[in-house]
């Protein structure tokens, strides 16, 4: 039977595999929607995946993370890499949409092809991570895009879940910020494999570079040796020694092997917490109504069953307690 016309337009899978911007942008919007449509691309261009450079940066708010990851866009674009940027910002508590919008200090890059840059709700998830953050970096990565970089909204040490999302995590820090002094507790400085301390005109940043190198000594040793980097991402400088040290992580983790592992890590961790999230809202929904489960609850609260044994009566299927 012959193809007509209609039948010849390309799907918006295949235009997302061709690189188009468009289709990329409303590809992520189904996929943030939960709109079924965008589960359906995402299962259609998972094959060709695992080409980009999937690159976290997380760090306190006020750090500079957003004009650090503009400089590094500049330098990967001179460089000839194709670059995109994903931000997850606070929620919106009347739209639930991206807050902040795309990075204000991102704006040179805005008309340039070879540069896409989403912002996505974080919607409350822990670590200020969207549960459809992964999946987006997917699309962007079918798009043929080099490089991806994910920058958090900088929630603090419930952050560290970006380890779950990056090849390799850089953690942006500023001296003279009592929440990047937070920031040297243990759980937080096992998370990066680079350490920047940008705004490094500061006069304590001798101070904080010593520290940080202090924390790191006490820890195991591993590999690869985490490096601290100095940068004034606003100028520029330290940029391309960052860029530079980002190369030599991703050839270190490729040749030992580790690339492969932490991609079967992330991904694995990306399917339970999908699949959490949607026996959650299974649950939410199935006992919404149910007078049973009402009146356990209504026990809770006037602390005749204690909240353990609530939810192992409603899990066990004997809301009646």
């Amino acid at each position: 039977m012959p193809r007509t016309a209609e039948d010849s337009e390309p799907t918006l899978s295949e235009r997302l595999l061709a690189g188009d911007r468009r289709a990329l942008a409303r590809a992520i919007t189904l996929v943030e929607n939960d709109d079924p449509a965008g589960w359906e691309i995402v299962r259609e261009v998972y094959p060709h995946t695992g080409r980009a450079a999937l690159i976290g940066f997380t760090g306190p708010p006020g750090v500079g993370k957003s004009t650090l990851l503009a400089a590094l866009t500049k330098l990967e674009r001179e460089r000839g890499r194709s670059v995109a940027v994903l931000s997850i910002d606070p929620s919106s508590p009347f739209t639930h949409g991206a807050l902040l919008g795309d990075r204000i200090r991102l704006a040179d890059h805005f008309l340039d092809p070879g540069v896409f840059i989403r912002s996505m709700a974080n919607r409350g998830a822990l670590g200020g991570l969207s549960e459809a953050t992964l999946q987006a970096a997917l699309l962007m990565d079918a798009a043929g895009r080099d490089v991806v970089l994910l920058e958090t909204v900088g929630v603090g040490q419930a952050e560290v879940d970006i380890i779950d999302h990056a090849d390799s995590v850089v953690l942006v820090l500023m001296p003279g910020s009592g929440d990047s002094v937070q920031a040297l507790k243990a759980g937080v400085m096992e998370i990066p494999d680079i350490i920047v301390v940008n705004k490094a005109d500061h006069p304590l940043t001798d101070t904080m570079v010593r520290e940080i190198k202090g924390v790191l000594a006490l820890g195991p040793k591993q590999g690869w040796e985490v490096p601290v980097l100095r940068a004034q991402a606003v100028h520029g400088d330290g940029v391309d020694e960052l860029l530079d040290k980002l190369g030599e992580h991703r050839a270190f983790i490729q040749a030992e092997g580790t690339l492969s592992e932490r991609r079967r890590r992330n991904l694995r961790n990306e399917v339970l917490g999908i699949a959490a999230l949607r026996l959650r809202q299974r649950l939410e929904a199935a006992i919404a109504h149910d007078p049973q489960v009402i009146e356990l609850l209504e026990r809770v609260a006037r602390r005749e069953l204690d909240p353990a044994s609530a939810a192992g009566a409603i899990l066990d299927g004997r809301p009646d307690g």
